[in-house]
């Protein structure tokens, strides 16, 4: 397949990035391309690992379409100059490799992917490493041996990634489409896990751009008791009510259901704030003060609403990467569409 027919199909069909960020693919694909016309190599990141909290759809993408997976990634890599793409890693959790790297080593050994094989390796997220690791340019660091966070940009990884050098990062799910694209197998579909207080909790694949209530009506999971949901992971995701489920399910593609009379507010509160305390790398000030006074708080008996709000806005405004100016979303979103409603 020549390079820019597997790019204007990906251009095409509309391919964004299932990591959250939601950036388009064909628009990575060609600023790699362009770095890596003076450039004597690169690399391919494939992220598995999934740092957010009740997330589970790139365990289930790596389990049930291995093939699919490595074909994107094979495809990005012919795509890219196989001759210029020095490694390809595959970053995963533990338990994802335990379960599922014997699948993809499995389609490795077909004629096809044996070149590709060879120098593909599985590269493993640090037990105790969460979401941080996650967040492209703090993955790039952990790969290369240096302290977990995230870098300046510009320059982004695809000018200057790994080692300096052009790197195309995507996620599990985003290798995947490309494979059902270049295979004419694209629906215009994505996975979504939904989880909580549902009775069918799992991974379903369905179509793009499906509103909240659609998504839960469709997988049997719609409560029958009060509920509210966050969408976009249990930890970084939006809080909506009942009445406001005509939203899209965008990023991740996770819907975690609240029983409303049944949550407790202090306890979902110290929930959010432990994660973000937890996984603050410390490399900037509003955020490791900041998470740290948070959680500090969240734990006296009186809480300081006014103080505890001003910290919440200066997260949002200053913070370094997307992991501090990301917790407002859920605290704000809670207090607004669910406490005041």
């Amino acid at each position: 397949m020549l390079k820019i027919d597997i790019l204007k199909k990906i251009a095409d069909a509309g391919l964004v990035g299932r990591g959250g960020a939601s950036f388009p693919t064909a628009q990575k694909w060609a600023a790699v391309s362009d770095a890596l016309k003076t450039k004597k190599l690169g690399y391919i990141i494939v992220n598995g690992a999934e740092g957010e909290p009740g997330v589970k759809k790139d365990g289930y993408i790596i389990a049930n379409y291995p093939e699919e997976v490595l074909a994107g990634v094979y495809l990005a890599d012919q795509f890219l100059g196989s001759v210029k793409i020095k490694r390809i890693y595959f970053f995963l959790k533990p338990e994802y490799y335990q379960k599922y790297a014997a699948g993809l080593k499995k389609v490795l050994t077909a004629k096809k992917y044996r070149a590709l094989g060879a120098k593909l390796e599985f590269f493993l997220k640090p037990p105790d490493l969460t979401y941080i690791g996650g967040e492209e340019t703090a993955l790039l660091n952990l790969i290369e041996g240096k302290k977990i966070q995230p870098r300046l940009k510009p320059p982004y990884p695809t000018m200057s990634g790994l080692h300096n050098h052009p790197t195309l990062i995507n996620n599990t799910e985003t290798f995947y489409n490309v494979g059902r694209v270049a295979g004419g197998k694209y629906e215009e579909d994505r996975f979504y896990t939904v989880s909580g207080a549902v009775k069918r909790p799992g991974v379903y694949k369905l179509p793009i751009n499906l509103t909240i209530e659609e998504v839960l009506r469709q997988t049997g999971n719609y409560p029958r008791s009060p509920f509210f949901v966050q969408t976009g992971g249990e930890a970084s995701g939006e809080v909506f009510n009942s009445l406001q489920l005509e939203q899209p399910v965008s990023g991740v593609g996770s819907i975690m259901v609240y029983d409303l009379e049944k949550t407790n507010r202090r306890k979902l509160l110290k929930y959010w704030l432990k994660f973000y305390h937890d996984q603050s790398c410390g490399q900037c000030v509003p955020c490791r003060e900041g998470t740290y006074r948070l959680w500090e708080m969240i734990n006296k008996p009186e809480l300081d609403h006014k103080l505890f709000w001003e910290i919440v806005f200066a997260l949002e405004e200053t913070s370094f990467c997307g992991l501090g100016s990301s917790l407002p979303l859920p605290l704000k979103s809670y207090f607004n569409n669910i406490v005041k409603k």
